[in-house]
């Protein structure tokens, strides 16, 4: 299930970064100082690739890219282009060296509706320069801990290795990613094979201790972030509301996790909100670690980096937060509307976890396909423990050019094997875009504030 091929990038450095053996250590500073040169100033490639199919980066999309429109919509910079081709169950292999073994997989379980049109690659994604500035002074200062289920030196910063030497560190520049307090409205949907589904309404915000004004982020070093998410439909879930605090070393401190059932009105701690625990409302379609397609300390695998791969991934989906485009245009019987998808070529790493000797995981292995230029996890790949493909995630991507920040149009989960999936993340029919101005205080995210925001 294993694709062999590597990509060979101008950036000499990363030809030193595709054996899975390597062992995570301080970068030199003639690595460091790649960083801006011939890498991005977060770690991706600057140049393009050889063939002209992934164009050179050269900032991302600018604030002048599209329109703000009404409740911090923003328009499809990409509206008026077409695909280049469209990739079906019928002509899929001749593409096959692009394709991952889940993307394969979708092909074959529904070769009549799953489809997939690639566009013009456009490498849209650029942060703020304090980011950059942030990440060539930290970088070669985080360090692994207990074999990469943790790591130091690194408090409230983002992108902790951008320039990695094996899988752990992967997986943690997708945790350490660069994020904003935020608070949103989405909808989660769960359909049956059918087509037939129920929406569930979901409310949530998001503190990070260093962009919270009453918090003192120094006291609290290994704090990631502060999470609250409450169900408001239907109505026999509504008020149910689930608090955690994550942070770094979970080793070191667990995450903390409490719930708060409007059914029996009372608050409890909920330590299975974490690695194979049931997702919120999600009727077992998905894990707790699924959601933002993979969180949570990542004690439980082994993580192996199997090196840079071009792959066709789900990009810029702009057409996914259209105003006009309604949840009924997008959910369908097996998996979503390919013609609101949209996939480019790009660059991603791919890290593969293999459940560690006496630990237990639902999924025995994943496959993560990470964007170099995001360090999000584009696509997932999860086995079961007999070793057969079993749930294919898809994080479809969109650049907010206005904050210069990057995250999820929508996240889909496809179970093979059931013939359902899960898709989260949706919000074109909320009262508004999700919220970037949101300044949260300590006090929204104690246990004590559980019941107050669970009325119902």
């Amino acid at each position: 299930m294993q694709m062999h091929t590597i990509i060979l990038g101008s950036a000499g450095l990363a030809l030193s970064l595709l054996a899975a053996s390597v062992s995570a250590q301080s970068l030199s500073q003639a690595e460091i100082e790649q960083l801006g040169s011939s890498l991005t100033p977060v770690g991706a490639e600057r140049a393009g690739n050889s063939a002209g199919t992934i164009p050179e980066w050269t900032g991302g999309l600018g604030a002048d890219a599209g329109r703000v429109l009404d409740s911090g919509f923003q328009s499809n910079p990409f509206a008026d282009e077409q695909p280049l081709f469209v990739i079906t169950a019928q002509n899929y292999q001749q593409y096959a060296a692009n394709l991952t073994p889940g993307q394969k997989a979708l092909f074959e379980r529904y070769p009549e509706s799953f489809r997939m049109p690639v566009y013009q690659s456009q490498r849209t994604i650029g942060y703020p320069q304090e980011i950059y500035d942030q990440v060539k002074r930290t970088a070669g200062q985080a360090k692994l801990v207990n074999g990469g289920d943790g790591i130091e030196n690194f408090s409230h910063g983002t992108f902790a290795f951008p320039i990695p030497k094996s899988g752990a560190e992967v997986v943690w520049n997708h945790n350490t990613r660069y994020r904003k307090n935020i608070k949103r409205w989405y909808m989660q949907a769960m359909p049956q094979v059918n087509g037939s589904y129920t929406l569930i309404r979901m409310e949530e915000e998001v503190g990070y201790p260093h962009l919270m004004p009453d918090v003192d982020a120094a006291s609290m070093p290994n704090t990631m972030l502060f999470f609250k998410q409450r169900v408001n439909a239907p109505a026999r879930l509504a008020g149910n509301v689930l608090l955690v605090h994550d942070s770094l070393d979970q080793l070191k401190e667990p995450r903390m996790a409490w719930v708060y059932n409007a059914g029996q009105r009372r608050v409890r701690r909920a330590p299975q909100v974490a690695y194979d625990g049931p997702g919120t409302a999600s009727d077992g379609m998905r894990t707790s670690d699924n959601f933002s397609m993979y969180n949570g300390a990542p004690d439980r695998y082994d993580w192996k980096l199997l090196g840079k791969k071009e792959i066709y991934v789900p990009y810029n989906a702009y057409q996914l937060t259209d105003r006009n485009i309604k949840y009924a245009d997008v959910l369908q019987p097996g998996h979503i509307n390919p013609e609101h998808t949209r996939f480019e070529l790009h660059r991603v790493w791919e890290v593969q976890g293999n459940v560690k000797q006496g630990q237990r995981h639902i999924y025995a292995q994943r496959n993560f396909f990470v964007d170099e230029d995001s360090w999000m996890i584009n696509l997932a790949d999860h086995y079961d423990g007999r070793g057969t493909l079993w749930r294919v995630g898809e994080g479809h991507l969109a650049f907010n050019y206005v904050e210069k920040l990057p995250g999820y149009s929508i996240e889909t989960l496809y179970d093979l094997l059931a013939g359902r999936y899960i898709a989260l993340g949706m919000y074109t029919e909320e009262v508004s875009a999700p919220q970037y101005d949101f300044v949260p205080s300590y006090n929204q995210f104690t246990p004590a504030a559980l019941r107050a925001a669970g009325v119902r």
